[in-house]
């Protein structure tokens, strides 16, 4: 089985876990698009209690890759994800993050 295989199939148990539904090809696509950042134990998370990782999430992810313009909806939304996650759940891992981003902007089409 390859790092990636691995790695979603990590995503996909930690999704079960937090009870969120799982489309696995959006997952897949969502997880390709992170890159090498999803081997890296640092950077294949995303610290919610650093108000300068948020706001590399919105500038990098939501507004250079899915193209939305900047607006407090868009910090509201990662305030959402932070809540779905729980901010004590130390495994924010980016791939569930901008997943659940792309759910909440409606930019699956982006990604298949």
């Amino acid at each position: 089985m390859s790092k990636f295989d691995e790695a979603l199939e990590k995503y996909t148990a930690e999704m079960k876990k937090l009870k969120i539904a799982v489309d696995a090809p959006l997952l897949r696509a969502v997880t390709k698009a992170c890159g090498p950042s999803i081997y890296n134990r640092d950077a294949s998370t995303v610290s919610s209690g650093d108000p300068k990782e948020l706001e590399r999430v919105k500038k990098n992810f939501l507004i250079k890759k899915l193209g939305l313009k900047d607006s407090p909806k868009l910090d509201a939304s990662i305030q959402e994800v932070v809540d779905t996650f729980g901010s004590s759940h130390k495994n924010k891992y980016r791939a569930i993050f901008y997943y659940l981003l792309v759910i909440k902007h409606k930019k699956k089409s982006m990604f298949k």
